[in-house]
């Protein structure tokens, strides 16, 4: 089976219009990352305009799974090395989304791309500022019953 973004020589369909896509929107702010052996990735820095924070420059990694468009990439936040015990995972991944949304709030994999992802990813660092600076996670969260 191949990988579904082909090969060097024969680039999928698929990943010519991911590459398009993060172009317009992120322009030069991403770049795709390409090693052998290696799951691809997309690795940028963002600018978050917050007063108070202690770094304003944020380095994004969105990783596409081998399963990709089945599964959503996935996103971490290299630079700085931050955690909230709120929406990321032990591992470092953020939580963007409930699967139990469905497609038409979390991710489709016919319409929802590396940008979807990416932009989830700044929208978190934004939300995870103002939960820090107001012990409020902005929006509407899921409750657990313990």
């Amino acid at each position: 089976m191949s990988a579904w973004w082909g090969s060097r020589e024969n680039v999928s369909a698929r990943l010519r219009m991911e590459v398009e896509a993060m172009r317009a929107a992120f322009a030069e702010t991403f770049r795709l990352v390409v090693k052998p052996g290696q799951l691809l990735y997309w690795l940028g820095t963002v600018e978050i305009n917050l007063r108070g924070i202690p770094q304003r420059e944020h380095s994004l990694k969105i990783v596409y799974p081998a399963n990709y468009p089945d599964r959503p990439p996935e996103a971490y936040v290299v630079k700085p090395q931050i955690y909230s015990e709120k929406h990321q995972f032990e591992d470092g991944q953020l939580c963007l989304f409930n699967p139990k949304d469905g497609e038409g709030y979390g991710w489709n994999p016919s319409r929802s791309t590396a940008v979807t992802v990416a932009a989830w990813g700044v929208q978190w660092l934004y939300a995870y500022y103002t939960w820090r600076a107001t012990g409020d996670w902005p929006g509407i969260e899921e409750r657990v019953k313990g």
